[in-house]
């Protein structure tokens, strides 16, 4: 009786097991549906319970700035990490595809040596890059339009070079950048007042600019004010700095020149393009350079070229060239402009402006093609290490003289969240007007999300940000503000052409190869944002590369917000632990079932001369 007794009870103890498993099971689904509907008591024991999962790597991560710290004590690391040490400080502003050592070895002819020479795999650095002793962070938007701290650039000479033309001036412990420019020494707003009695600046028509031969950005600085987006570029020579400048200034920019290679844009971007005494020589390689602003430049879009050789009859003797000369290359740049069929709208003083024409019908001249050589390419966005060709890129047809080449665009912010015409007109593959809708629907949740780890993603603490996977802008879009800036970097390796959509919004970006490092000096930017980036790069390059390459042009203390798998993640904070940044891998707002984790990180304070704080 004993026996029979004992397994009754056994049966008993079973069944109340299986209840309870049963009821733990409901439970929990119950606790994953409140979590992921987005309301509810259940979404506190959910967070609660999140993070207490291993996903928590620092519980206790800091997204504030301290300026001077050495950095901050990190809690015990959950696996043994590579710990990477610092560069030497010589290599305090080191841009590897732009060293100046390594371009000295390339052709000046046609600006080739100012172009992408990057080192090879074995000339790679494998270490920290330092900020000088001393750096702070930079003053905040629009304060860092005016002024930067001098410790963080610490050059001096174009405050020689370019003292009359009020560049920029040292003051005690900063620069000063009083707005002035070559063309504009009484200032980029009085300059910027005369082109707008041109161009439809003020009601959104303009929105995307580009400026060849930035300087310091003045020209890009003061556009902002007016709700335009300049992408500047200039070449890192005998200027110091000039690139470099812009960035800390909170001014979007890049190391960049018109030399052989195809600009890293797609075509029809640009709403305006800028020349202000830009020393390109437009005239010259059969029209080569102005072709590529063609090609970059939106139907109705707008060329402005200020300085030589413009009205060259008055303005000869400042110059300082002979009358021959210059009138050779203004009737050269005439001929080039009637070619492209671009439309003089306005010559005052030293400024000229063309507008090109909205299609190929509206152009008489382009209908007999033996006038002008064509592109023979059929993809104009094909444009990483291309060869520029003296060749004019088709537009696309159109039913009517009226009818703007490739579709019109909203006047912005109508632009943002419109459907580009790329995707409306089905010239992306694979992308319906759904697909768009969609997308930009999630990156407003997932910006929402952000916000409630890191509460200052949205407050314009972060003023120069990148998207180094940024797909259709989604991301971009979702946090647009005039207290920050996106450059939105589509791969070339990217499974769809992406980036024109993404002017076509009204926002700003660049094609790169994330197996290189990008065109800007270190610690250009205080937000890094890559959804699935170490997923598309996999098999492709290092791993340990692209984050040395972010680490780079990250500012001390800035922030870094990552999207992958979660196998994907864990080797990533691996190594990013070893670079002294501090990280938290959390589930993805849709509950801890989802493979897809985000990892939210911080670098530490930092800088040259102090080695022993990566001890």
């Amino acid at each position: 009786m004993a026996v029979k007794a004992s397994s009754v009870d056994n049966r008993t103890r079973s069944t109340v097991s299986i209840c309870i498993v049963i009821g733990m099971c409901c439970f929990f689904y119950i606790l994953g549906a409140w979590q992921k509907s987005g309301f509810g008591k259940g979404d506190s024991i959910a967070l609660e319970i999140t993070k207490r999962t291993d996903c928590t790597i620092l519980p206790n991560l800091s997204f504030d700035t301290h300026h001077s710290k050495a950095g901050s004590s990190s809690s015990a690391l959950v696996s043994p990490v590579k710990k990477f040490k610092p560069c030497p400080d010589r290599y305090t502003d080191y841009t590897p595809c732009q060293d100046q050592n390594r371009a000295m070895k390339f052709p000046r002819e046609n600006m080739n040596y100012r172009e992408r020479h990057c080192p090879p795999q074995k000339e790679k650095l494998h270490c920290l890059i330092p900020p000088p002793k001393g750096y702070v962070a930079p003053f905040p938007w629009p304060k860092s339009r005016d002024y930067v701290p001098f410790a963080n650039c610490p050059y001096k000479s174009l405050t020689v070079e370019k003292a009359i033309q009020n560049w920029v001036q040292y003051e005690g412990n900063v620069f000063r950048f009083p707005g002035g420019g070559t063309q504009f020494p009484q200032g980029a707003d009085k300059y910027i007042d005369q082109l707008a009695s041109v161009i439809p600046i003020a009601n959104g028509t303009v929105r995307t600019a580009l400026d060849t031969g930035c300087g310091v950005a003045s020209w890009g600085a003061y556009l902002l004010k007016r709700n335009v987006l300049a992408m500047s570029f200039a070449p890192r020579d005998s200027h110091e700095a000039q690139v470099q400048f812009a960035l800390e200034r909170g001014v979007p920019a890049v190391i960049g020149v018109l030399g052989t290679i195809k600009l890293p844009y797609p075509s029809r971007a640009f709403d305006m393009a800028h020349c202000s005494r830009c020393l390109i020589p437009w005239g010259a390689n059969d029209g080569m350079y102005m072709m590529e602003v063609d090609r970059v430049l939106r139907p109705g879009g707008y060329w402005v070229l200020s300085g030589p050789p413009i009205n060259w009859k008055v303005n000869y003797k400042g110059w300082q060239r002979t009358k021959k000369d210059l009138e050779a290359e203004q009737n050269r740049i005439e001929e080039i402009a009637d070619l492209l069929c671009w439309e003089k709208v306005s010559e005052k003083g030293e400024m000229a402006i063309w507008r090109k024409r909205l299609n190929t019908e509206s152009c008489p001249s382009r209908q007999d093609e033996s006038t002008v050589q064509m592109c023979e390419s059929t993809n104009p966005d094909n444009v990483w290490y291309k060869k520029m060709k003296a060749c004019v890129t088709p537009l696309p047809d159109v039913k009517d003289e009226s009818e703007v080449a490739g579709g019109a665009i909203k006047p912005f912010p109508g632009r943002l969240n419109a459907v580009p015409p790329r995707i409306a007109n089905g010239l992306i593959p694979g992308v319906s007007t759904q697909t768009f809708q969609k997308d930009n629907k999630m990156w407003k949740k997932h910006v929402k999300a952000y916000s409630t780890v890191n509460k200052y993603v949205l407050t314009g603490r972060y003023r120069n940000i990148m998207d180094m996977n940024a797909g259709f802008g989604g991301f971009a879009a979702a946090i647009e503000s005039p207290k920050s800036w996106v450059m939105n970097v589509v791969p070339t390796i990217a499974n769809m052409p992406t980036l024109g959509a993404v002017y076509e919004r009204g926002l700003i970006g660049i094609y790169h190869d994330w197996c290189e490092a990008f065109s800007t000096y270190p610690r250009t930017y205080d937000l890094i944002h890559a959804s699935s980036l170490f997923t598309l790069y996999k098999n492709k390059c290092s791993m340990e590369d692209i984050l040395l390459e972010m680490d780079r042009i990250l500012r001390p203390e800035g922030a870094v917000i990552l999207r992958d798998d979660f196998d994907v993640l864990t080797k990533v904070n691996n190594l990013a632990q070893g670079m002294r940044w501090d990280t938290k891998l959390v589930d993805h707002e849709d509950g801890p079932l989802v493979r897809e984790k985000i990892l939210y990180a911080v670098k530490q304070y930092w800088v040259g001369g102090n080695q022993t704080a990566l001890a």
